[in-house]
C-alpha cells in the first residue's frame, strides 16, 4: 500500500525544492503567495483557545530571513492566524510570546503543490530529459558527503564554498562551473542545517 502524500514541508525543504533562498520563500509569503505555519500547544486569548496549525506573520519575524544569512535562527511570535481564519489572534497576554525556530516553519504541502501549478515549475526537470544536466550537481552531493564523513565541516561556508567551486574546475569535462550564487544557493541550507542554525 501506497503512502499518503506529504503533509507539509520544512522551509529548508521547499528551499531545495524550488532551488530558492529561505529569503525568497519569506518575501513571496509575505505578499500572501501562500502561508508559513507552525504548529502550537494551546494558548488561551479570552475566551478563545488556538492550537494545532497557525499562519504566521512573516513580516513579524522578516529577520530572521536576511539574505546575508545574519539573521537570528529563533524568534517570538505576538500574533498568529489559525488556519482556514482570516482574523489575527493577538497574543498581549502570553508574556514571552511563542518563540519559533526556523525549523519550525513550515508550508502546508497542499500550498506548495498550488505554487508551483501557478508558477509552473512542475515543467521545469522536463527540459532535462533526453539531455545531460550542464553541472554535475549529484557528484558535487557526493563529494561533500564523502568530505563530511572524512573531515567534518569547514570552518566557515566561505571556506566551504571555495572547496566546492575548485571541485567544478577540477571535475568539468567541458570547463564550464556554476557562479557562486548558484553554488551559495543550494549549499546555505545545508549549511544551516548541519550548523544547527535552522
Amino acid at each position: 500500500m501506497a503512502l499518503p502524500p506529504r503533509v507539509y514541508f520544512t522551509l529548508h525543504e521547499t528551499a531545495a525544492r524550488w532551488d530558492c533562498t529561505l529569503a525568497d520563500i519569506a518575501g513571496w509569503a509575505s505578499v500572501g503567495r501562500f502561508d508559513i505555519v507552525t504548529a502550537i500547544a494551546p494558548v488561551t486569548v479570552g475566551m478563545q483557545k488556538v492550537s494545532g496549525f497557525v499562519a504566521v506573520s512573516v513580516t513579524d519575524i522578516l529577520h530572521m530571513f536576511r539574505r546575508c544569512g545574519t539573521g537570528p535562527t529563533i524568534s517570538r511570535l505576538w500574533q498568529v492566524r489559525p488556519l482556514g481564519q482570516t482574523e489575527w489572534v493577538h497574543l498581549p497576554e502570553h508574556r514571552t510570546g511563542i518563540e519559533v525556530t526556523l525549523a519550525d516553519l513550515l508550508i502546508m504541502a497542499e500550498d506548495v503543490r498550488r505554487f508551483e501549478t501557478d508558477c509552473d515549475l512542475l515543467r521545469r526537470p522536463a527540459s532535462h530529459i533526453g539531455s545531460t544536466a550542464r553541472y554535475d550537481w549529484d557528484g558535487m552531493y557526493i563529494a561533500l558527503m564523502v568530505r563530511m564523513h572524512d573531515q567534518g565541516l569547514p570552518a566557515t561556508q566561505a571556506e566551504w564554498l571555495g572547496e566546492v567551486q575548485e571541485w567544478f574546475v577540477a571535475t568539468s569535462e567541458s570547463g564550464e562551473v556554476p557562479d557562486e550564487r548558484t553554488i551559495r544557493r543550494r549549499l546555505t541550507p545545508i549549511w544551516k542545517a548541519l550548523r544547527g542554525s535552522c
